[in-house]
């Protein structure tokens, strides 16, 4: 069993209320272990927000509430959760920190999770310690899910961008040192705001330098004034982009025709379209130009990210005969 060491936060970018980036350096002599990109560690805080299951609701999923002591105050302890690394390998040899895309977990309306919620409220100057187990592992990597395949289409839904962007940080420098493939690799990352939109520039950069065959495809699924005048900016939630680009009707657009034909609730199925937006990709990117970067049988989509959105990921995918793979510990 991997031991625990204790590192320290050296730093620390807010995104937003509900996002963060941060940087843990490892405890004092020590070197976090060596790792691939697209792999986790576990991490551990004390001070954590306790909640206990409620009940399955009925979509089939848990339901959380606070789990509370004798006087009915919430109880605080320790809650240990695995990460997707966000830092490259080669970042991590160079610079000795692991970096972590973090967002704040909601258990209910009004009610914030355990965790993450601590990470949000971390400063690098006075409260700064992490327990992690000294143990990096999982394999969704590109060596294990992607061999062999000569198009990699990756989709990241939020933080579930982070094991891609590691990849795509890790394939970048090895293309500038001399390394990399023949594959052509997509990232299509979609988050809430622009502001929330990590690594933006960063993969923005990557894509213009050239380095290896990459495309990127931005998107934000609550749209403002200022992402529609942006000609590098996509519209739409992930799964919609990605049934766009292969010539599927929206999910909701399912739905409403399903309840329309007395296969579900119609006023519900109505409301969904109506806030949600519909895809429209960055200006320069086609549906045609992005089409003829996949051939099915050689092609693979990866996902990791919100479970409902992967699902519905797994469905385009399969409708399009191209191999997928998510990410599920």
């Amino acid at each position: 069993m991997a031991g625990r060491k204790v590192g320290t936060v050296t730093y620390k970018q807010d995104l937003s209320p509900i996002l963060t980036i941060f940087r843990l350096m490892p405890e004092d002599g020590s070197l976090f272990p060596p790792s691939k990109a697209g792999q986790y560690i576990a991490l551990r805080r004390d001070d954590c927000k306790l909640t206990k299951k409620l009940g399955k609701a009925d979509d089939g999923s848990w339901m959380y509430g606070p789990a509370l002591d004798e006087d009915g105050n919430q109880k605080i302890g320790p809650v240990t959760h695995s990460y997707s690394i966000a830092s490259a390998p080669w970042e991590q040899e160079e610079h000795g920190w692991l970096e972590f895309y973090v967002v704040l977990e909601v258990i209910k309306k009004g009610e914030y999770g355990r965790l993450s919620s601590v990470f949000m409220n971390m400063d690098p100057e006075t409260d700064n310690k992490i327990t992690y187990f000294d143990r990096i592992t999982g394999n969704f990597t590109l060596d294990h899910r992607a061999a062999g395949f000569d198009s990699v289409m990756m989709v990241g839904t939020g933080t579930g961008l982070a094991p891609f962007i590691a990849m795509a940080k890790q394939l970048h420098h090895e293309a500038q040192n001399g390394g990399g493939d023949q594959t052509k690799y997509t990232i299509l990352h979609t988050n809430r705001t622009y502001e929330e939109l990590a690594y933006h520039q960063e993969l923005l950069d990557m894509e213009k330098s050239g380095a290896f065959d990459f495309v990127y495809v931005p998107t934000v699924s609550r749209p403002t004034q200022r992402d529609i005048e942006d000609d590098g900016m996509g519209v739409g939630r992930a799964n919609n982009v990605l049934r766009h680009i292969f010539g599927q009707p929206m999910k909701e657009e399912e739905v409403l025709a399903a309840a329309r034909a007395g296969k579900g609730d119609l006023a519900r199925a109505e409301a969904g379209m109506q806030r949600t937006p519909r895809p429209e990709l960055p200006k320069h990117l086609s549906v045609q130009g992005l089409q003829d970067r996949f051939d099915p049988a050689r092609s693979l989509i990866m996902t990791c990210g919100n479970p409902w959105s992967m699902a519905d990921i797994e469905e385009t995918a399969n409708r399009s005969g191209i191999k997928f793979e998510m990410e599920e510990w």
